[in-house]
């Protein structure tokens, strides 16, 4: 398949950016992701969370990248790169040209929009730098602020789907709503 490669320029608005994760941002990583929020809602983020768990993300991401599957993102605030959270394209589709985004905030980044700024700039790129006809999004049914911040973005819930994730640290089988947003349907 074809490489994904990181945009040209930056995705920024000023606000908050999404740039390639760094070695420096490691123990974010793992500081963040031992919140049990971040896993609740994330089926293959582990709990509780270890370094290994962090480097062993890190090195799966340029791979998949290279192979055209996914493309993780650190969302930072745009002014001092500090991280907030990550964001991504999985299940990357060149033949259909889709993808599926998923993401999490850092607690103390949570409620104020962030995320918001960033599935609006992660959607952009994807509609208008990779030329996709569609990004998905899969929330947990419990994931109220997730499903707010797809609709804030103009996604659109189309199903809820019974028993579709494995829970990998607890092998809890889990539904999922399935939201769209296709070419010209994103929110400013």
């Amino acid at each position: 398949m074809a490489e994904l490669a990181f945009p040209d320029s930056p995705l920024t608005d000023g606000v908050v950016a999404l740039r390639p994760w760094e070695p420096r941002d490691l123990e974010f990583v793992v500081q963040s992701c031992q919140d049990p929020e971040v896993s609740r809602y994330s089926p293959v983020i582990p709990f509780p969370y270890v370094e290994a768990d962090a480097r062993g993300w890190f090195e799966i991401q340029d791979p998949g990248r290279l192979a055209g599957d996914s493309l993780d993102f650190a969302v930072s605030e745009a002014a001092t790169g500090r991280p907030l959270g990550a964001i991504g394209l999985h299940k990357v589709d060149h033949r259909l040209l889709t993808a599926e985004t998923g993401y999490w905030l850092a607690r103390e980044a949570r409620g104020q929009g962030y995320m918001t700024r960033a599935v609006r700039l992660l959607a952009g790129w994807v509609f208008d730098g990779l030329l996709f006809a569609r990004l998905e999004l899969r929330t947990d049914p419990e994931n109220v602020a997730s499903q707010r911040i797809a609709e804030r973005c103009g996604f659109r819930k189309e199903g809820h789907v019974r028993s579709n994730m494995l829970v990998l640290h607890s092998g809890q089988r889990r539904d999922s709503f399935v939201y769209g947003l296709l070419p010209g349907e994103l929110k400013p």
